[in-house]
């Protein structure tokens, strides 16, 4: 059955469902190792990295500049698929040339020229272990006399089947075009996407809602809007162009079959995101990691390039 599907209200009413109140101690707790970390199978696979800090508590503040103090340095990170272990190597942008500064801002989806602090991840720079499908990798960390691990299955990839552009609702707008796209969900398997998108060369970053699964379309046709990213740092909200695409760019669409635990973590986090405000619930952010915070997540990702049209 073709028939246009609205990912961001399956969104808000499965985030609505699984909705868990926590309220956070008062007390000052020990600083965790919290963890961010990918490895990519897919059109355009890519070795692990990890970024590692430490947790704050709930009621301090943070500026910019405690980043600099906050990313852990000198960790043993090491990620293993049951075969072969690899042990990651840390880099920081201080050490990086102009090139590599431009190659970490694509991969990573920063403008890390503007960012005002040291970024420093964990990396395989031998690119002697790239994500492969079907496989789960395991993540080891030893830092600060904290010891963190974490497992992620890659899964297979279903990639969208066509990308159009269309009229936006309402009143017409010439310069601006609404994005479609088309999948066939597999049959009788959950499946777990997300999608990120990039303009104009610029790297691919997130929209509000970016995740999905297929318990409302399981097995059948579907056309689901993508929206344009709102650009980071953006205080106000334009609604007539909100997810709207500006007729002569160039887009990059990156689409992700994610595993649950992947997904789980991104479905609650963005919840919990749109969800501020001094009369709101905080939700639990779901984690993989035992030890630590975060996510150690496997992506099957396929990248589409096109211009915006009508």
């Amino acid at each position: 059955m073709n028939r246009i599907f609205l990912i961001v209200l399956g969104l808000s009413l499965f985030a609505l469902s699984c909705e868990q109140e926590f309220v956070p101690a008062s007390a000052d707790l020990p600083p965790e190792i919290v963890v961010e970390g990918y490895i990519e199978a897919g059109a355009e696979p890519r070795p692990p990295f990890v970024i590692l800090t430490r947790s704050t508590s709930f009621f301090s503040e943070f500026s910019a500049e405690d980043f600099n103090e906050n990313f852990v340095s000198g960790a043993d990170v090491r990620i293993t698929d049951g075969q072969d272990t690899v042990q990651l190597e840390e880099v920081c942008l201080d050490e990086l040339s102009p090139l590599e500064r431009q190659l970490a801002a694509e991969a990573f989806g920063l403008a890390v020229d503007s960012l005002g602090f040291n970024f420093c991840v964990y990396i395989d720079m031998s690119f002697s272990m790239i994500g492969e499908e079907g496989k789960a990798y395991t993540l080891l960390v030893e830092a600060e006399g904290q010891q963190v691990r974490a497992v992620t299955r890659i899964p297979e990839h279903v990639p969208i089947d066509s990308l159009r552009f269309q009229k936006p609702p309402g009143e017409p707008i010439d310069t601006l075009a609404q994005l479609l796209g088309y999948l066939q969900d597999p049959a009788g398997v959950p499946n777990f996407y997300r999608y990120q998108v990039g303009v104009n060369g610029g790297p691919v970053v997130s929209p509000g809602a970016s995740v999905s699964d297929d318990r409302l379309f399981d097995g059948e046709a579907v056309e689901f809007p993508l929206l344009k990213p709102i650009p980071r740092g953006s205080v106000e909200i334009d609604l007539e162009t909100f997810g709207l695409y500006t007729v002569g760019d160039t887009i990059t669409v990156k689409w992700m079959a994610l595993d649950k635990a992947h997904f789980d973590f991104w479905n609650t986090v963005e919840f919990n995101t749109a969800n501020q405000g001094p009369f709101s619930s905080y939700t639990l952010i779901e984690s993989n990691v035992e030890g630590g915070l975060g996510i150690w997540g496997g992506i099957s990702a396929s990248y589409y390039t096109l211009p915006v049209a009508r």
